[in-house]
């Protein structure tokens, strides 16, 4: 896959919001998570990810689980601007009977999805299983790349899972922590606080790096810096995000982990994307 230059993986990125909003103001998404999460899913897909849309079975490539299985959309959009489909399919088929796009990813109706998720805790266990079931394959290349909310590290599951990936030798797997210290309740630290997460997981043995969700050239570094997939030891990012980044009027709002908006909003969310981008680079 091409690897783009920050300036054309900033570029997708404002594509990408454009399109969560365009898609929120016609079905209710989970759009605050969504945002949060679309810088982090862009270089994933639009730079890192070793995968062939016209062979989404070749065992060589690489694995992809969606463990905050509610932030389904900014993975379709990024799979679509990849190459496995058109984005004018998930405009026409999300939320409609039979069709490839819901708010949760389902592996039965869409054959770019490794793992149906939804429930909270059950996407990264799947994803250490399958790591490990590369390494006793001897499959030496691939990756497995998880990615999870902050909130979701309350669960049970994700710390036997953290467990094992060290005990195994995960060296394969990546996993990715969307950290927006919201949920659709309010506030991490006011619900299950989690304290440091970067320590818990470097307290557990893994390879830790810590960033901004939101720089672009940080998360190409990193990405870039991974250690070879044959190495022994997984490697977690917690990234530090804003819940629905890019719109200030649902920026840190936890009220927008769901939601539609009306066609003003939109408007007014596209106008507030693009002269953010000015500022940075220009002319959109």
């Amino acid at each position: 896959m091409h690897k783009n230059t920050v300036w054309e993986l900033e570029k997708a990125a404002l594509e990408i919001r454009k399109n969560l909003l365009e898609l929120c103001s016609r079905e209710v998404i989970h759009i605050g998570g969504d945002l949060s999460v679309a810088d982090i899913m862009t270089v994933l897909w639009q730079y890192q990810i070793h995968y062939d849309p016209k062979n989404c079975r070749d065992e060589n490539r690489d694995r992809f689980v969606l463990s905050k299985g509610h932030a389904s959309a900014v993975v379709s959009f990024n799979q679509a601007a990849a190459g496995c489909f058109d984005k004018k399919d998930v405009f026409r088929e999300y939320a409609r009977d039979n069709g490839r796009f819901s708010m949760h990813s389902c592996n039965l109706v869409n054959p770019y999805i490794e793992v149906s998720t939804g429930s909270l805790g059950h996407g990264f266990p799947v994803a250490c299983g399958i790591a490990q079931a590369l390494k006793m394959k001897e499959n030496r290349q691939s990756r497995v790349y998880v990615v999870m909310g902050d909130g979701e590290q309350s669960e049970g599951s994700i710390w036997e899972a953290a467990l094992n990936s060290v005990h195994f030798k995960l060296g394969n797997l990546v996993a990715i922590i969307d950290a927006n210290g919201l949920e659709a309740d309010g506030r991490i630290e006011d619900l299950t606080a989690l304290g440091d997460l970067a320590e818990k997981y470097r307290c557990f043995g893994w390879r830790v790096r810590e960033l901004d969700g939101h720089d672009m050239a940080a998360l190409v570094r990193e990405f870039d810096a991974l250690p070879g997939a044959d190495s022994e030891i997984p490697t977690v990012f917690v990234c530090h995000t804003i819940k629905g980044k890019g719109v200030p009027f649902m920026e840190n709002q936890s009220q927008w982990h769901t939601g539609k908006i009306t066609k003003k909003q939109k408007e007014t969310a596209f106008c507030e994307l693009n002269a953010a981008f000015r500022r940075k680079w220009g002319p959109v």
